[in-house]
């Protein structure tokens, strides 16, 4: 098992998360140990049973350098994720935006407080796809490498341009911020 550069612990996650067992079950009871890869590097391994009985590992390169604790989440440095496709990213941020209700400010404190999460997180996904295009106006071709990722790309290519991608930044943005203002911060 090769181990791929996962940038943060909560990207790595996310990745275990996207990755089924083969009965189908994401979830799985995960230990974690820090590791020293073949090469000298350190590596993340994350290992436990699937409730199937099947046993799952994940093994990931550390960067060089840890990004330091955010208060907003973020799932990685500048740079594009070696782990989930630009496709995925945008799935993610769409499960996370779908599980908001329209208008979080009328919400009690506890339910603004998980859409509001839910909001940030979609957006941290958004800034993942942006990073793929870099300088271009859009995201390449082979910034999708997974069948999700191209399912995504394929139902609709044209929200693979960064213009797109920016206005529904800005909007999760706004959002963010009139929930925040509903609460108080």
């Amino acid at each position: 098992m090769t181990p791929m550069l996962a940038r943060t612990n909560h990207e790595a996650h996310l990745y275990m998360d996207l990755r089924p067992c083969a009965c189908g079950a994401t979830a799985f009871d995960r230990a974690s140990s820090v590791v020293l890869l073949p090469d000298g590097d350190l590596g993340s391994r994350y290992a436990g049973a699937c409730a199937c009985g099947r046993e799952r590992e994940f093994l990931f390169r550390l960067p060089a350098q840890a990004e330091p604790p955010t208060a907003e989440p973020r799932y990685g440095d500048a740079g594009p994720s070696q782990l989930l496709d630009a496709g995925e990213w945008l799935w993610v941020a769409d499960r996370y935006a779908q599980a908001v209700p329209a208008d979080p400010r009328t919400l009690p404190a506890t339910a603004r407080a998980t859409a509001r999460a839910r909001l940030a997180q979609a957006l941290a996904a958004v800034d993942e796809v942006l990073k793929f295009a870099g300088t271009d106006p859009a995201v390449p071709p082979d910034a999708f490498w997974t069948a999700r990722g191209r399912a995504v790309r394929d139902r609709e290519p044209g929200r693979f341009t960064v213009a797109r991608l920016r206005a529904v930044r800005d909007a999760y943005a706004r959002v963010l911020r009139q929930v925040d203002r509903a609460g108080g911060h």
